[in-house]
């Protein structure tokens, strides 16, 4: 009796037979027999569980399969979302619908056409340095700030207003000017002043022609102002480090040295137009001058003798007022000149003790330095010498006793300045340098008065 084959179970379905090359695909719906996870062969379409299909990864399904329109762009502002990753995630149709080829805002109920090329705006792309600083747009809040149009094609009112500035900016400038060539601080044409007044007085042997005198006070002023100037442009690298000059203006900036130049060869031009109207002599010995003035600044860095070289500067309209007045140059215009060369060293000595512990520092030169601590002897032995000086030129021309109280009351004054100065305070060599304006009107008082008797004498 043959064995009866084992039963079927109830609920187990038949095994599927294997898929041929004519079967269809078996969709994600319908029910697939376990055998059916094995590995297909090569060419045959994927069949597996409907979780397995769905746990691929998105890459599988195309970007096209959701299309941009679900979510448009208008909905969401675009400022919440980066440009890269709001347009550079989107494919090349959705790109274009978001950035139009004119720049502006994708907007469903407008075309893009409708607004201006040159206003339009891509909210997308982050503006460029250009576009924040000149359109309103950049700086939301800010009232519109339109764009200065270039000189040429200004209108002709407008360009009238750039070319007039307001009268202040040349008052400003003009009061730059002012106190660099020094004409709130009347001390130092005074200076100059005198020893061309004593040289005037004496080489026409009282009161001097009234054009000459006119000619030489302005080209002292003038003269005097072109050698502040150019002293300033020689010492723009002292200045800025010394207590008494930062405030100047080349010191502090307020004025260019292209400036100073130009300001410089103004004046010396005008000074040299007034000698002009002089004789020959006078207009060759103001080149030598002009000379003296430029040049003497740069001595404070070669030689311990700037001040000598200022008295030769400053002494240098005697010879000149000499040669207007007689057109010579006699012995006793020299010894003057020499007198004041002596002067002019004593009092500069007394300007620059104010400013020796800055000179020092930044390695200028000065007698003050030279003299170090025997300054106030040194300028005791220069002093005398001066006035020394002075008592022989009284003797050589026969100037009567006025000359010689006025010489006296110098003296007496000067020997005031050394009390002042005797501590060597800042201040106190300030003072004393200040004080020799009086000395040098005292020493013209002098011979005015002296050559005023002289000549009243001789009528007698």
């Amino acid at each position: 009796m043959s064995a009866a084959p084992p039963p079927r179970p109830p609920n187990r379905p038949k095994p599927a037979a294997p898929p041929s090359a004519a079967a269809p695909t078996v969709g994600a719906g319908q029910a697939v027999p376990r055998p059916a996870l094995a590995k297909p062969s090569a060419g045959q379409p994927v069949v597996g569980n409907p979780a397995a299909v769905a746990a691929k990864p998105a890459a599988t399904k195309p970007a096209a399969t959701k299309p941009a329109a679900t979510k448009p762009a208008a909905t969401k502002p675009a400022a919440t979302k980066p440009a890269a990753s709001a347009v550079g995630g989107k494919p090349k149709a959705a790109r274009a619908a978001v950035t139009p080829t004119n720049g502006a805002r994708a907007n469903p109920g407008k075309p893009a056409q409708n607004r201006p090329l040159a206003k339009a705006v891509n909210p997308n792309v982050a503006p460029s340095n250009t576009q924040v600083a000149g359109s309103a747009a950049a700086r939301p809040g800010q009232p519109k700030r339109p764009l200065a149009s270039p000189p040429e094609r200004s209108p002709p009112a407008a360009r009238a207003a750039v070319a007039s500035a307001p009268p202040s900016d040349w008052r400003k400038r003009l009061d730059r000017y002012w106190r660099l060539i020094r004409a709130d601080r009347p001390i130092g044409w005074l200076l100059l002043l005198w020893p061309t007044w004593w040289g005037l007085w004496l080489a026409a042997e009282g009161i001097p022609p009234w054009n000459l005198l006119l000619i030489f006070s302005a080209g002292v002023w003038l003269m005097r102002s072109a050698g502040c100037v150019i002293n300033d442009y020689a010492d723009r690298w002292l200045d800025p480090h010394v207590e008494r000059t930062k405030g100047r203006p080349l010191a502090t900036g307020e004025v260019g040295p292209r400036e100073a130049l130009a300001l410089f060869a103004v004046l010396a031009l005008a000074a040299f137009g007034l000698v002009l109207l002089t004789n020959t002599l006078t207009i060759q010995l103001s080149v030598v001058g002009v000379i003296l003035a430029a040049s003497y600044p740069y001595l404070k860095r070669h030689t311990w003798f700037p001040q000598v070289y200022l008295g030769l500067a400053f002494g240098w309209s005697i010879p000149m007022a000499f040669a207007a007045v007689q057109n010579e140059v006699p012995p006793l215009a020299w010894l003057l000149f020499a007198a004041n060369v002596l002067w002019s060293t004593g009092y500069d000595t007394w300007y620059a003790m104010v400013d020796r512990d800055d000179d020092i520092r930044m390695s200028a030169k000065s007698t003050a330095i030279l003299f170090g601590d025997m300054d106030l002897a040194a300028q005791a032995a220069i002093y005398l010498a001066f006035f020394a000086g002075l008592l022989m030129i009284g003797d050589r021309v026969g100037l009567p006793w006025p000359y010689h109280v006025a010489v006296g009351a110098a003296a007496v004054q000067v020997g005031w300045q050394f009390w002042v100065a005797r501590r060597r305070q800042r201040e106190a060599c300030f003072r004393a340098f200040l004080s020799n304006n009086w000395t040098g009107l005292l020493i013209f008082a002098g011979i005015a008065a002296a050559l005023w008797l002289k000549a009243a004498g001789t009528n007698v």
